[in-house]
């Protein structure tokens, strides 16, 4: 018997992953026995902060790791196949019908079966543990004891959700970036109008805890009134950039531009893009409603903030994620330090792989460093530990090409193109069968818009 602690993204592909190698595994989730600060339901795989798995084309960095993950059988990736919402290049979901999806991939291998309990210690025999970010205090505890240091830790926000019913389409249009047309709402705002909300950021209150500014946030998920006190044109050129969008009403590029994306087929709900915050409600309500087309807007759901913890995988961790001296203890998802969804999803499916070597009395492998999850893993274990954050999957990751190649796009493609092959011959290598046929595969040289 297998164990897998946590039910999340990392914990039901690994799960998934182990049972159809042959294991009887048991997946052990404490949501239905005790909550957490951030999830809703007590659905396994839940999405709690966005519902976009980023982009699927090949020459981005995320759409590469998609595709090592679909030759090592990603049920995260068949479960949004099967929940997806329009999102241009993107692959975004309908979060509930997903997490109802991932319970039912995982419910349909007889291998596993699934507890509700919570754990409050590392188990003794083979195990994946994906806990995620918000690991309970008592299994904390426990590996800290077994790390024997602290860790480190940082918060994380959630963006709002609003009714589409009640936005102004006066004022809201639909269009995307890079031609991606009616995939997005957009919020338009001209120079004063910005200015006015920058500030209103700046002054707005937030909750206050003990020792959330004691801790680094992740860039990449930095709440919004974080980056206003950064500048005034922070967010104007980040996640309010109007690059590619022209407003109906002036025929001219706006200054900055709110954008909503679809968090539900239906197109009901939508987020917030990139706002991520720990305002208080009413301030939310005040500071949020002076966006053109919300000043009437119902919220679906209020930002906020939870803790997010990690493990110092560098300093404490075998090249594979494991407990040094217990090679088939290995910690996988957003607990060993990798940022993301897909990411942590593919942690699990190594983590998976590498168990079941183990198991077998085989030495645990792990991809080369010119694909992406090969380069993602390289990054936990080589970087500076006293220095040590979370990362997401970015070409930046892999080794460079061997000729320099000054064509941003011809670069990308040629990259991709190794990486397939690179990860094509290390399965071969490790006797893993690919899961989907490579020829099915998004392919890299495909003229479609690099993000």
């Amino acid at each position: 018997m297998i164990v897998v602690v946590g039910g999340g993204l990392a914990g039901c592909e690994a799960a998934v992953a182990l049972a159809r190698r042959g294991h009887a595994v048991r997946l052990v989730e404490m949501r239905g026995v005790k909550a957490t600060p951030a999830h809703q339901t007590d659905d396994l795989g839940e999405l709690v902060c966005t519902n976009s798995f980023k982009s699927e084309d090949p020459l981005n960095a995320h759409g590469q790791l998609k595709r090592e993950m679909r030759l090592l059988g990603s049920v995260l990736l068949q479960a949004a196949d099967a929940t997806k919402v329009p999102a241009g290049s993107a692959l975004a979901v309908d979060r509930r019908l997903f997490s109802r999806a991932m319970s039912e991939f995982v419910a349909a291998e007889a291998g596993i079966e699934v507890v509700r309990e919570e754990v409050t210690e590392l188990p003794e025999g083979p195990a994946v543990v994906a806990t995620g970010p918000l690991t309970s205090d008592a299994l904390s505890g426990a590996i800290r004891g077994a790390l024997g240091d602290e860790g480190l830790a940082f918060f994380d926000a959630i963006a709002p959700i609003v009714d589409r019913e009640s936005l102004d389409e006066s004022v809201v249009f639909e269009a995307g970036r890079f031609e991606e047309s009616g995939d997005y709402l957009n919020c338009p705002m001209d120079r004063d109008e910005y200015e006015a909300f920058i500030e209103a950021l700046r002054g707005g209150a937030s909750h206050e805890g003990h020792d959330w500014d004691a801790v680094p946030y992740f860039e990449g998920c930095l709440p919004v009134e974080v980056m206003a006190g950064r500048g005034v044109d922070t967010l104007r050129f980040g996640p309010m950039k109007p690059i590619g969008l022209t407003d109906p009403r002036t025929g001219r590029r706006p200054w900055a531009v709110v954008q909503l994306r679809r968090e539900d087929k239906a197109g009901q709900m939508w987020n917030l893009v990139g706002f991520q915050t720990r305002l208080k409600i009413g301030e939310q309500r005040r500071i949020f409603g002076m966006i053109p087309g919300l000043a009437d807007a119902e919220f679906l759901r209020w930002g906020s903030i939870h803790r997010n913890s990690y493990l110092n995988f560098p300093q404490r961790l075998t090249d594979h994620g494991a407990l040094p001296g217990r090679p088939d203890l290995v910690f996988a998802g957003q607990l060993t330090g990798v940022e993301g969804y897909t990411e942590s999803a593919a942690s699990g499916l190594l983590a998976a792989l590498n168990l079941d070597r183990v198991v077998r009395g085989l030495d645990p492998v792990v991809p080369p460093a010119t694909t992406m999850l090969g380069g993602l893993y390289r990054f936990l274990r080589d970087s500076t530990p006293k220095h040590f954050q979370p990362m997401n999957s970015n070409w930046g990751l892999v080794d460079p090409l061997n000729r320099r190649v000054r064509d941003k796009r011809e670069k990308r493609r040629e990259l991709a193109a190794r990486a397939l092959e690179d990860f094509l011959a290390w399965l071969h290598g490790a006797g893993v069968d690919p899961a989907v046929d490579p020829a099915s595969l998004p392919s890299h040289e495909a003229e479609v818009r690099a993000p």
